[in-house]
């Protein structure tokens, strides 16, 4: 029987990019847990607010931080879990530069190019719950960044391209989802491969889905055996997502993940 292993994106994604609710999307988690299928969260948020919405949906398993910066994984959820630092309950595997030095070449660019761009560390907590239409609570775990700074840009699109290139420059990386990040040489395919990695040596026949909606799940959708996209809040695909064996979920958000996965899963059983 196929061991089926769930990757997937939060905002956007298993979250409703303007609500945050994952409530339409229930019916395939219930399935899901009923199954004993794991569920890793992999998204842009800090470890903080990911814990949250693990709390939320019941979850307990491995998560990836900020954009594959962090690899957590819950104490004794792995018989060969060896690697890796310790940080509470977890075994952690770091992939990401550290947030200040992150910090430091983000601000170093802005001073010597004068371009108008503001990170999520420029901001106060009430800033940031305006620009993301979070709650307030939120929006504060959303600023304990460890490996990953979600930035905007004041002006017109004219400078975007050089302040993206001046990163490159300077040898960290971008990606792009609802907001620009510059992080290090870390994605959420990188991450999603080493933990996979455990799954593989602890159980056999190893089957893996994942879900996202933007760029910066591209990574994560590249390392999967059914890489599904849904749909934006317009109704409309990443246009720089192109893979071609991804799966058009049929639904904004939420409502696409609780029908693919369904779908998936069904689809998987019948073929074993």
């Amino acid at each position: 029987m196929a061991n089926i292993i769930i990757i997937t994106d939060l905002d956007g994604t298993l979250l409703h990019p303007v609500s945050y609710s994952f409530e339409e999307a229930v019916p395939a988690l219930e399935e899901v847990r009923e199954a004993n299928i794991p569920v890793v969260l992999c998204s842009s948020k800090t470890k903080a607010e990911i814990e949250v919405y693990r709390r939320r949906i019941n979850n307990r398993d491995p998560f990836i931080s900020e954009n594959g910066g962090g690899i957590f994984i819950p104490e004794g959820y792995f018989a060969n879990q060896e690697k890796g630092s310790r940080d509470n309950e977890y075994t952690v595997t770091i992939l990401g530069r550290t947030y200040s030095i992150i910090r430091g070449i983000f601000h170093d660019i802005r001073d010597r190019t004068g371009i108008r761009v503001r990170g999520f560390g420029d901001m106060s907590t009430e800033e940031v719950a305006l620009t993301t239409g979070m709650q307030l609570s939120d929006a504060g775990l959303s600023k304990q960044r460890d490996f990953d700074e979600p930035f905007i840009f004041e002006e017109g699109e004219d400078r975007v391209t050089e302040f993206l290139n001046e990163i490159g420059e300077a040898g960290l990386h971008w990606t792009q989802g609802r907001f620009y990040h510059i992080l290090g040489d870390n994605d959420k395919g990188k991450a999603v491969k080493i933990l996979m990695d455990y799954y593989q040596t602890s159980q056999e026949s190893v089957v893996t889905i994942g879900l996202g909606d933007s760029f910066n799940d591209l990574p994560l959708l590249q390392n999967v055996d059914y890489p599904v996209l849904v749909q934006k809040e317009d109704g409309s695909y990443e246009e720089k997502i192109r893979l071609q064996n991804i799966i058009r979920a049929d639904g904004i958000g939420p409502v696409g993940w609780n029908r693919e996965v369904i779908k998936l899963i069904r689809r998987i059983r019948e073929n074993e």
